[in-house]
């Protein structure tokens, strides 16, 4: 028997970071795939569908707080299940 479990729809904008208000933690118990402008990217901390845009890590660089820097991507955005 092969049980179906209910993915959660995703949302419009989803966060990877646990202390944002855009983080759903039910969707990450699923792999998650996220294109931007065609080409899928394996970095992504944070998007946002209908706004267009992608936040990704840039390079090795880390804030005052450890956490990584963040660069905005714009473009097409496509967020699907894989």
């Amino acid at each position: 028997m092969t049980e179906t479990t209910e993915r959660p729809p995703l949302p419009d904008h989803l966060s990877g970071d646990a202390r944002s208000p855009h983080h759903v933690a039910a969707v990450f118990a699923f792999d998650i795939g996220i294109r931007l402008n065609g080409k899928e990217l394996f970095n992504v901390e944070e998007y946002c569908v209908s706004e267009g845009w992608v936040k990704v890590p840039a390079g090795k660089t880390r804030d005052r707080k450890g956490n990584p820097l963040l660069i905005k991507l714009k473009g097409v955005v496509d967020a699907f299940y894989k």
